[in-house]
């Protein structure tokens, strides 16, 4: 009797919760719905074996956490590309249409294809994990591949159902959405924290971010976040029950599956026929999201046609067929105090204007980059000015004018300096480079970056070794190179600023644990110009040894660009950094403190090679059209399973052109050249695969 008054008190709860956080129209008072909270509490504390983990009780409970761990998410959680003007957003549906093949001829006008808008909630984007219906997992973006798991803090979120509402859920499902907390509630949060003489936080964003990382989860629950979920991920295999939503085949219907399967789906949103709609969309919550109960600081424009999303893929950090329309920022003007430049790891020399404080999107800002001195020059800057400032994408300052009637009498006018500022050198620029750099290898400023850079989470993740003690040991004189790092004793570190005998110890172990990290995250350490966290797994899994990629940049730098997505620039800068003596000489020292530069598991970074030789090696492909069975990017991860090279554009050297229905240009061109022309069929009979 006890676990059926139990299901059926579970079951009227949640669907009150769902009623008054997600639906906005309660359906229970608040006394009933508190007096059957108290006896289902009451129930399950007579007899635990019926707490479930779906129970509206469990949303907080248990000891405050000891730390977050890194979990990877089943898939990516990209960021997206922005466009901040309605041009901008024209190039990147110019750039939808030709990646799909879909390019107007002469004189006609672009093609239509649907699209739907959705505002970009100013919150924290989150990864939700759920199986067989229920909430197993909660995860940060992290660096997109991995993030940390906070499940316990994402219960505490009432807007997040810990149970789907479906009949038959599928094995899994993966929702993306954004926390945020909303306008009223942050004003109360930093009414409270000014209360007890805390700082406030400076915006909604910043005040979101760090509630989720409170180790503490009554303490989440407290300040009353929200979720809008706007993602959806399903398992191909999925048969919805005879109540449930069907298989979404657009945005428009995922976001109506997520509403059905119990989520809040931001009201505000459209399903626009045409770019024309779209823009119509962005224009009119450019004035209305003003009256709206959270920040937005933009509109999300994505594809409709999930099938046509997946041929359009992904670069390598956003997918192709989404983009975040981001709205102007607002200007303050303010008066420059000074011109000063930082120096980076690679020698690149940045000048920044300091000036008075203003308040911008929720901050204090008082410094902005200039990029380069095509920019200073542009600019135009004198000593004294006022300028004009703005966040770029309400994050990023920068200096949008001058404004020259109010420059003082007199000013001189402002210049990069000929000799670093760090250490006397003199400044190089390159013909044809914007970039003005210190060529010293020996610069502190260079050295303080490539430590930086080598420790980073991205790189050998070393944990406890932060810039102030960087800056300490360059100084200092106690590190002059990355094997200096490696040489460092407990004893010498426990004696310098900050630093314990136990801080000490662990990060001699810390460093000593980074030896261990894997191939690509050493390559992707070494600061290489133009190599990227992504680039450097390609050609860590194409070269599994520095010696391996060394002697292709010196004696077969076709073999660099015959990785996917490594271009004569990377190849040409792959080049210089191996052929420089100095490089050289890191490489023979790391090999001497035991590090590998290689990978433990061989060629193509662990994953089994396929008897007798790949049957597409060497050939390169060109896919164009809607094949029957495989979208894009399965097509292309099967051709590069078997050794063969996707590329964008049909030339003499391609292969083979892939057409499906509605091909483009390329197959025109391709018949124009004589390139051999494969249907699906014809594709997989090259790989030895059975038809699908």
């Amino acid at each position: 009797m006890s676990q059926e008054r139990a299901e059926e008190l579970r079951r009227l709860l949640n669907l009150a919760a769902h009623a008054y956080y997600v639906l906005d129209a309660p359906v229970m008072e608040d006394p009933v719905y508190d007096r059957l909270y108290r006896e289902l509490v009451e129930l399950e504390a007579a007899d635990p074996v019926l707490i479930r983990p779906d129970s509206p009780t469990r949303r907080v409970g248990g000891a405050p956490a000891e730390g977050f761990t890194s979990v990877d998410h089943r898939i990516p959680l990209l960021s997206l590309d922005n466009a901040f003007s309605l041009e901008e957003l024209d190039d990147w549906y110019g750039r939808l249409l030709k990646v799909l093949d879909r390019e107007p001829a002469a004189g006609e006008p672009p093609q239509v294809l649907p699209m739907v808008g959705e505002l970009k909630i100013d919150g924290n984007a989150l990864a939700l994990s759920y199986e067989q219906g229920l909430l197993v997992r909660a995860a940060t973006r992290g660096d997109g591949e991995r993030g940390e798991e906070i499940t316990a803090n994402v219960r505490t979120i009432r807007s997040v159902p810990l149970r789907l509402q479906l009949k038959r859920p599928p094995a899994w499902v993966e929702v993306r959405g954004e926390a945020f907390i909303p306008e009223a509630g942050f004003a109360a949060i930093n009414a409270e924290r000014t209360d007890r003489g805390e700082a406030p936080f400076a915006n909604p964003r910043n005040a979101c971010a760090g509630t989720l990382r409170q180790l503490d989860p009554k303490v989440v629950a407290s300040r009353r976040l929200s979720f809008f979920a706007y993602t959806l991920h399903l398992p191909g295999d999925w048969e919805p029950g005879p109540e449930d939503p069907a298989v979404p085949r657009g945005q428009w219907q995922a976001l109506g599956w997520l509403r059905a399967a119990g989520f809040r789906v931001n009201p505000h949103c459209a399903l626009c026929p045409d770019l024309a709609a779209v823009k119509a969309f962005c224009d009119r919550w450019e004035q209305d999201r003003r009256g709206l109960p959270y920040a937005t600081d933009g509109v999300v424009v994505k594809l409709d046609d999930l099938r046509l999303q997946g041929d359009a893929g992904f670069t390598q950090k956003a997918p192709r067929w989404a983009v975040a329309l981001k709205y102007a920022a607002e200007e303050a003007p303010s008066r420059l105090l000074r011109l000063t430049c930082q120096v980076g790891r690679t020698g690149v020399v940045t000048p920044v204007a300091e000036f008075e404080p203003v308040p911008l999107a929720g901050t204090s800002v008082s410094r902005a980059t200039l990029h380069n001195a095509d920019r200073l020059a542009e600019l135009d800057l004198c000593a004294g000015d006022t300028i004009v400032v703005r966040k770029a994408g309400e994050i990023i300052p920068e200096v949008v004018r001058v404004l020259k009637e109010l420059r003082p009498a007199g000013a001189a006018r402002l210049e990069l300096p000929t000799s670093c500022p760090e250490c006397g050198s003199v400044l190089v620029r390159e013909e044809g480079e914007a970039a003005t750099r210190c060529v010293n290898n020996g610069c502190p400023a260079i050295l303080r970056g490539s430590l930086r850079h080598w420790v980073s989470k991205g790189a050998l993740d070393v944990d406890g070794l932060g810039i102030k003690l960087i800056e300490q040991l360059v100084d200092r004189g106690l590190v002059a190179s990355i094997p200096g790092l490696y040489r460092l004793d407990a004893a010498l570190l426990a004696s310098l600023e900050r630093m314990g005998e136990t801080s000490a110890r662990k990060l001699v172990a810390a460093l000593e644990a980074s030896k261990a990290q894997p191939w690509h995250r050493q390559l992707y350490g070494l600061g290489i110009r133009h190599v990227g966290e992504v680039n450097a797994k390609a050609l860590a899994r194409a070269f599994p040894a520095a010696a391996d990629l060394a002697a292709a940049a010196a004696e077969a730098p076709e073999q660099l660009t015959a990785v996917f997505g490594i271009g004569p620039e990377i190849a040409q800068s792959l080049q210089q950094w191996f052929a420089t003596s100095a490089n050289q000489a890191l490489l023979g020292q790391l090999r001497e403190l035991g590090f590998s530069l290689a990978s433990a598991e061989g060629p193509d970074d662990g994953r089994q090679e396929t008897a007798g030789p790949s049957p597409l090696a060497g050939q390169t492909f060109v896919l164009t059209g809607s094949l029957p069975s495989l979208s894009r990017s399965q097509a292309q991860a099967l051709i590069e399973a078997a050794g063969g090279r996707v590329s964008g554009a049909v030339s003499r050297k391609t292969n083979y052109v892939v057409a499906g229905e509605e091909a483009g240009s390329k197959l025109a061109k391709a018949e124009a050249l004589g390139v051999a022309v494969l249907d699906e069929a014809g594709l997989r009979a090259l790989l030895g695969a059975e038809p699908a």
